[in-house]
């Protein structure tokens, strides 16, 4: 009997039906299945009603369970006797009758030989509990017979502790008492009209554990008793430590970090620091990063639990994302494919249905149901992210690409690279794989940086460039860039219509003959070399002999970068190339690479030494001193170069970087423009007329004169052309730079509560010199304060700077307070004295 719906087990029902609920790793119906066949049952006919095809589709014909099962679906409700009846062609001798909804390890064969011996018409399976209110008592005689029947009874009318399981053996005649067509019950209907009838009924009291799983705490109490082995059940995997169940291939640092009992399924991913408490389930393929911990808690399979993460007492149902720090308590029932907000909270005994997502740091306090499933987070502002098989899967990046391929018009060609992770490989493949099923064709460069692709789109006539890399802040985080011609950075309009594809699966699909094609072009490298040697003065470069570092920090920069500086005559000791896919997954990030370079840079003396990002986008760099210079020190370092250097034309900023900007070039023919801060506004505004130069903070420049977009060796090129006719060493130039005093904090808020923000603090600023370019920002008497609300994230930015770092702390705490006071909702008409 297959047929529950199981409303008082949503939201794990909401999408599933009851006896698809997961026991210690499997469906509870598969728990039924493999008892059946222990007790020699393999001929199985199974009712169907609720969401029929998920049963079927598990199941199939039961070849892989070594039984042989038929299925028959109700079209509308008929009533435990009314769905067998539907399947009395199948029964023509006596059969077993039982739930694909309670959990059991009954001797069915003992049920079956003692229906026999007493000749019974039906015998119905009987288990005594505790308390037999919620279930129909069956009253028998000393022989077993049985006497009466009463349905849920009050304590009044309990005269046994012996309940109906559900469990029947029946003789096929009694199949013709059932009416035709119309719902008809067993307990409260056919079993009474026998009774009155004088036929044999008869109840076998029988030994075992028998659970209904009725409800989300007897859900939980069948898995630990599964694991308190309870109830007699196949468990996949090995037993270890006499209670801790592993299953084939999961990765586990430390055995010690398990608390048993607990149950670990197959290819399960137990990260080090992670730790497993007792009466955890965890089904297969789940993940624990570091810190994370659940106990008492049931987590069904493909789940990912963050760092640091708490799941007490509760329910994670499929495929769920709970980001770090996040926390599920006592009696938190989750849905399938549902995603907990980073530091969020979800209060006990709260349901969350499924598809839900719970912003960042969201006190959860009631239960969440008919809200609609917000927008995907997937698409970001700049690009497409999210952790590698959780967020972003091969089966999102395709329909990415097949949305991008729906984007664009037939007859345009994409070019497509990707950094040198496996993860990145996955991931373009699947991309491309899109694109041209809507009959797009691709340029595919492999393994090559960002600007190699950028610029192939640009002196080819492309369509749109893709670039896959994982992110700068996580490398579990990948990233897929878009870019439009001329390299620049894919609008909002371009992304949003890709979106808008993705979200509606509107896709253009291309017929047999007329899918894209996929090549290789054979000369991209030496293209883009080629072109950016011709925008430098390269013979000044020679003159100079500079000898530099280079860490690559195994970017695939190092594809490129010789074949630029060996014409430029520059001497370069190189560390930390790309060499391959082992390489490109280390662990090392720019932090390790600078310490390197450092060292690199005091033993062979070097003019000054030069650290690669992961993307090969950003340089940062090391004097001759082995000296970091500051990121911030960086950008004005560029700028004071270019003053000095005759140059004119306009230089692009972020409404964010340093007001030092414009008093550092008066004087010199270059002019000051600011920008958007996002890196799509940057590069929009470098491919205008006139714009010599764009940067922001964090090691991105952009030279448009070669190619409207971050990009590290032109960076590096550019500088080396800047410092050839400057007789000074690095440090020097560095240490006569004024000093930036602009601060970066961050709020949490509400999506909801950031119209409010900006709303109030408008109302608060009145009567100030403000620019509202990108948020809002306050000019007072020293310095300025930013207030920008995050596009992809519920948090506010709050940017100030000062005369001094006192200062400049000092206008940040002022709207640093009345941006949290607004998001509290206790925004005093004083916010702002």
């Amino acid at each position: 009997m297959a047929g529950g719906e199981g409303t008082r087990l949503r939201p794990l029902t909401s999408n599933q039906p009851k006896p698809m609920v997961p026991i210690v790793g499997k469906p509870c119906m598969e728990h039924i299945v493999e008892l059946l066949k222990h007790h020699g049952f393999d001929d199985i006919v199974v009712t169907l009603a609720f969401m029929p095809q998920a049963i079927r589709g598990y199941f199939g014909a039961g070849e892989s369970h070594g039984v042989s099962i038929r299925y028959s679906v109700e079209e509308s409700p008929m009533g435990t006797a009314g769905s067998v009846k539907l399947a009395e062609d199948a029964l023509d001798e006596p059969f077993l009758v039982i739930s694909g909804d309670a959990l059991c390890d009954i001797d069915l064969g003992a049920l079956v030989r003692f229906h026999q011996e007493k000749e019974a018409m039906v015998t119905i399976g009987l288990k005594s509990v505790d308390n037999p209110l919620e279930f129909g008592i069956v009253v028998t005689d000393d022989d077993g017979r049985i006497e009466r029947f009463l349905e849920k009874p009050s304590w009044g009318q309990v005269f046994t502790d012996t309940i109906n399981t559900g469990i029947y053996v029946l003789d096929p005649e009694v199949l013709r008492h059932v009416p035709e067509g119309e719902p008809y019950d067993f307990s409260k209907e056919l079993f009474p009209l026998l009774l009155e009838m004088g036929r044999p009924l008869y109840g076998y009291v029988a030994d075992g554990y028998w659970q209904d799983i009725g409800n989300l705490d007897q859900f939980r109490q069948a898995n630990f008793d599964a694991l308190d082995e309870r109830v007699a059940l196949n468990v996949a995997g090995i037993k270890l430590r006499g209670n801790v169940w592993v299953g084939e291939g999961v990765e586990l640092a430390d055995l010690e970090s398990v608390e048993g009992p607990a149950f670990i399924g197959n290819y399960c991913r137990i990260a080090p620091q992670a730790s497993v408490g007792p009466y955890s389930v965890l089904s297969p393929s789940v993940t624990l990063r570091e810190h994370a911990r659940t106990t008492r808690s049931v987590v069904d399979s493909s789940t990912y639990i963050g760092r640091s993460a708490l799941v007490e007492g509760a329910i994670a149902g499929k495929s769920c994302d709970i980001r770090p720090h996040a926390r599920l308590h006592e009696g938190v029932a989750v849905g399938d494919s549902c995603t907990i907000g980073e530091q969020s909270v979800v209060m006990p005994g709260i349901r969350i249905y499924p598809f839900k997502e719970v912003e960042a740091g969201a006190l959860v306090d009631r239960n969440l149901i008919w809200e609609s499933r917000l927008a995907s987070r997937l698409f970001g502002r700049d690009a497409v992210a999210g952790l590698v098989n959780v967020d972003l899967t091969p089966e999102t990046a395709l329909r990415v690409g097949i949305a991008l391929g729906t984007a664009l018009k037939r007859g345009v060609r994409v070019v497509t690279s990707r950094d040198g992770s496996p993860a990145s490989r996955l991931l373009k493949r699947a991309v491309v794989s899109g694109i041209t099923s809507t009959g797009v064709q691709v340029a595919d460069l492999h393994v090559m940086p960002a600007a190699v692709n950028r610029h192939f789109l640009k002196s080819e006539g492309l369509g749109a460039g893709v670039h896959v890399r994982p992110s700068t802040v996580d490398p579990e985080i990948m990233q897929i860039q878009f870019f439009e011609p001329p390299g620049i950075q894919a609008t909002p309009e371009f992304l949003k219509e890709i979106e808008k594809h993705f979200q509606r699966q509107e896709f253009r699909r291309a017929a047999y003959d007329e899918v894209g094609q996929i090549y290789t072009p054979t000369r991209a490298a030496e293209t883009y070399a080629d072109d950016l040697l011709g925008t430098l003065d390269v013979e000044a470069i020679r003159a100079r002999t500079f000898r530099i570092v280079v860490d690559y920090a195994h970017s695939a920069a190092s594809i490129v970068l010789p074949v630029v500086l060996g014409p430029l005559g520059v001497e370069m000791i190189a560390a930390h190339p790309y060499g391959g896919e082992q390489t490109a997954d280390s662990a090392d990030g720019v932090r390790e690479a600078l310490g390197h370079a450092k060292r690199l840079v005091a033993a062979v003396g070097a003019d000054f030494g030069v650290v690669f990002d992961r993307s090969g986008e950003r340089i940062y760099l090391v004097d001759e001193q082995a000296h970091e210079v500051p990121v911030e020190q960086e950008l004005l370092l560029f700028l004071s170069l270019l003053a000095s250097d005759g140059k004119s034309g306009t230089l692009a900023l972020p409404i964010t970087v340093t007001s030092l900007a414009e008093p550092l070039v008066k004087g010199s023919k270059l002019e000051v423009t600011r920008t958007a801060a996002s890196l799509s506004a940057l590069t929009r505004a470098s491919a205008g007329d006139g714009v010599v130069f764009a940067g922001s903070i964090g090691g991105g420049f952009v030279f448009p004169e070669f190619l409207p977009a971050y990009d590290g060796v032109a960076s590096l090129c550019n500088l080396l052309q800047l410092l050839a006719p400057v007789d000074r060493p690095l440090s020097e130039l560095v240490s006569g730079l004024p000093q930036s005093t602009v601060i970066h904090r961050q709020v949490r808020c509400p999506w909801a509560r950031k119209g409010a923000v900006m709303r109030i603090l408008t109302e608060r600023v009145k009567g100030k010199k403000v620019d509202t370019l990108d948020g809002i920002k306050v000019y007072e008497d020293g310095g300025w304060a930013q207030v920008l609300p995050d596009p992809d994230e519920p948090l506010v930015h709050v940017y100030a700077e000062g005369k001094t770092p006192e200062d400049a702390a000092t206008l940040e705490e002022r709207f640093l307070k009345l941006v949290e006071d607004i998001v509290a909702g206790t925004d005093e008409e004083d916010g702002v004295a």
